[in-house]
């Protein structure tokens, strides 16, 4: 007798190791999806049959667990160029950026888990469920995005609805994300890879293959016509290198060869001249100790140090740099700010903007009263913190347009990226992706341009060493250098679109397409059960 009550168990249970199994596999192929491998068909077949596998557990509890482990692997391979950082930074040893990378996503994977929950929460636990299930998971998903960007100061990066877009020269499925939202096209990723499983599964090969056409022929279509702004740019890639970036012996040498990529074509020309962050080793306003000019400014003077700027952009000519600036208190440096500064051809400050979304750990220490007494430090030289700036803001810089500013990591955060009362003309995304390894650049320039398309608004993006590119308001990479390559691009900013339904609503249409698809999946249960 107990013999034959074991043997269900065992079978039970090893099938109960199997779904667990198959859902760190699925999270893992489904990150195959994003940049540089841009495996599409994979990451949507895999969020697929995780949706196939969800309906296949009958409790929560389960489903949370499946969720989290598909989320594990996920997040684990994603963020995988996490790790190059900390090669560059000597407090800390290399080796823990490779169990940095898990222990994120220990976190990061209550998100899927959490969507995972309240899928089945929504259709109460039924097994199988289908159809109903994909639209559930979806909207659930979407919610989990949003909540992701924000929770704990938010990590936004790699929305799954990124595997929509396609090659530079066309915006693919993601030309939808102005009136879907980024986390909203998320959601149609999810709901796009679970239609062709349970279709498979259920051998509907017609109507298959008819999705598989359309999604094809979505990520293939031609992108839209190109039109023609007023404004000339030069754009800088002066591929310094990470090693070199904050060493004092390398400043000048890295100062010169900005400068000489950035000389004008034809004297007085009228151009905008962008430089990336960390595009200026010198403290470029008034009023700091001077121990802080001598440290990092040729002249030891700021006004010097301007007007050198000055001349070399020259008449007609202004300039939007990365810079840092420093918060004095009592003579000593409190904090500082990761900065763009405008400047004209006399080396005059036209506007800043301070970044508002900082990096944890890479631009402050968290709870550092605790963590450096253990040791741990930023990846990053200093030993002050960033400070935080007000948040999205517009740059009237008259005859050279209006200005939105994002620095480096912001440029990933949906919703966050524009101030709404005052539209501007573009947005400068200056960034140091010296440090992201091999999957961070195309990852990030990626991001770029999901907010491009969402928010109608050409990007202008210059980096220290790549991936430096100016996308149009259809997502369109009209230039772009790549990686460990110095070079400047000279060409007309792209004009802005009129605004989007997402740029009007923000993130409130996203959510209003989670909702739409949880009411969806409630009804169509409402009507199965009948």
């Amino acid at each position: 007798m107990s013999a034959a009550l074991t043997l269900p168990t065992d079978l039970a249970r090893r099938a109960l190791a199997h779904k667990r199994l198959a859902a760190l596999a699925l999270g893992l192929v489904s990150a195959l999806g994003f940049e540089p491998l841009a495996l599409w068909p994979l990451a949507l077949l895999a969020m697929g049959g995780f949706v196939l596998l969800l309906g296949r557990v009958g409790g929560r509890r389960e489903a949370f667990l499946l969720g989290w482990l598909f989320g594990f692997a996920h997040f684990t391979f994603g963020n995988n160029w996490i790790a190059t950082a900390f090669t560059y930074q000597a407090e800390m040893p290399a080796v823990l950026g490779w169990a940095a990378v898990p222990l994120l996503a220990l976190y990061l994977a209550l998100y899927p888990a959490l969507a995972a929950l309240g899928a089945k929460a929504v259709v109460r636990g039924d097994r199988g469920a289908g159809w109903p299930l994909a639209a559930a998971f979806a909207g659930c998903w979407i919610v989990s995005e949003w909540l992701r960007s924000w929770v704990f100061t938010g990590y936004a990066w790699n929305p799954f609805g990124v595997v929509l877009l396609s090659g530079y020269a066309r915006p693919g499925i993601a030309a939808l994300a102005p009136w879907l939202g980024t986390y909203a096209l998320s959601g149609l990723a999810v709901l796009l890879g679970a239609a062709a499983v349970l279709l498979l599964v259920a051998r509907r090969l017609v109507p298959l293959g008819f999705l598989a056409a359309l999604v094809t022929a979505g990520m293939l279509w031609p992108g839209p016509q190109q039109t023609e702004g007023r404004l000339g740019y030069t754009l800088v890639q002066p591929d310094t290198r990470q090693e070199e970036l904050n060493e004092p012996q390398f400043f000048e040498a890295n100062f010169r060869k900005t400068a000489q990529l950035s000389t004008p074509v034809r004297a007085g020309e009228h151009r905008l001249v962008l430089w990336p962050e960390s595009g200026v080793p010198d403290y470029l306003l008034d009023g700091y100790p001077q121990r802080f000019y001598d440290y990092t400014t040729a002249f030891g003077n700021p006004d010097l140090a301007r007007a050198r700027i000055g001349r070399t952009i020259g008449p007609g000519s202004l300039l939007l740099t990365g810079a840092v600036d420093l918060e004095i208190r009592n003579g000593e440096a409190a904090g500082a700010r990761n900065a763009v500064t405008a400047l004209d051809q006399t080396g005059a400050v036209r506007g800043r903007y301070a970044k508002a979304h900082l990096v944890p750990y890479g631009e402050y220490l968290p709870m550092r009263y605790i963590l450096q007494p253990l040791g741990l430090s930023r990846l990053v030289p200093g030993a002050i913190d960033f400070w935080p700036g007000p948040g999205p803001r517009t740059l009237d810089l008259g005859s050279w347009g209006r200005a939105g500013v994002q620095v480096c990591y912001e440029i990933v955060f949906s919703g966050q990226v524009v101030d709404r009362a005052h539209r501007p003309d573009y947005i400068f995304n200056p960034s140091n992706d010296g440090w992201f390894g091999a999957f961070g650049p195309p990852q990030h320039l990626a991001q770029a341009r999901l907010r491009a398309i969402e928010e109608g608004l050409p990007i202008l993006r210059s980096t220290t060493t790549g991936i430096s590119a100016v996308i149009d308001g259809h997502g369109v990479v009209r230039a772009h250098i790549g990686q460990h390559v110095a070079g400047r691009l000279d060409g007309i900013v792209p004009p802005a679109l009129p605004p989007t339904p997402f740029a009007e609503l923000g993130n409130w249409l996203p959510l209003g397409w989670a909702a739409a698809l949880l009411a969806i999946a409630a009804i169509a249960l409402r009507l199965r059960r009948r």
